[in-house]
């Protein structure tokens, strides 16, 4: 693995920590060990295709247009460290216990479709994998690694999420277990968005 393998990884590890409502139904779905490996992979897959398109339009658009990777670069800093902010506010307003249905078992066509509207109709998402990501690589030069590195960070992920639901759900039953995570994804997005101002 190369660094820019290693630092592609990172940031998506980094950006997709984020809890929102697709992580917790992946979570809630490991929990009740429900179609645990097509909830996973409709997730990691949905990611690869939106950070190969902000990847390959990123580097073209930075090769035509020489103004575009210095306004990405600011702009990428500047949402890295407003994303930290909302990070560290909900850290501090405190967070709220994963609370999973002991309902019925859900089919899963229903299943599939929901954690697809979850992807696909999260404007974030975007904004991380298309937008971020995509910016961000064009300051590589082998963005290919670094787009590679991201998408491996999505199905390691979700697939320790959805299977590791099981050990971690104890853990994030309790507020604060949320609250120590919110902290550690507010200094790392600070971190990527220092090194982008930096570099």
């Amino acid at each position: 693995m190369t660094p820019t393998f290693l630092e592609g990884f990172a940031l998506g590890f980094s950006l997709i920590l984020a809890i929102g409502a697709q992580n917790a139904f992946v979570l809630r779905q490991g929990i009740r060990r429900e179609h645990v490996f097509w909830i996973c992979l409709t997730c990691a897959v949905s990611d690869a295709l939106l950070i190969t398109a902000g990847v390959a339009g990123f580097g073209s658009l930075a090769t035509y247009l020489p103004w575009f990777e210095p306004v990405m670069r600011y702009g990428g800093a500047a949402f890295l460290i407003a994303y930290g902010a909302m990070s560290l506010r909900n850290a501090w307003r405190g967070g709220s216990a994963l609370v999973t249905s002991n309902g019925s078992s859900s089919s899963l066509g229903a299943s599939v479709l929901t954690v697809l509207a979850f992807t696909w109709l999260n404007p974030h998402v975007y904004l991380d994998t298309v937008v971020l990501i995509g910016s961000i690589s064009a300051q590589y030069p082998d963005q290919m690694q670094f787009g590679l590195g991201a998408v491996a960070s999505s199905f390691v992920f979700f697939f320790s999420l959805g299977y590791g639901a099981r050990l971690l759900a104890p853990l994030f039953a309790r507020a604060r277990a949320w609250q120590v995570l919110d902290v550690l994804i507010a200094f790392v997005m600070w971190a990527i968005a220092v090194k982008l101002l930096i570099m």
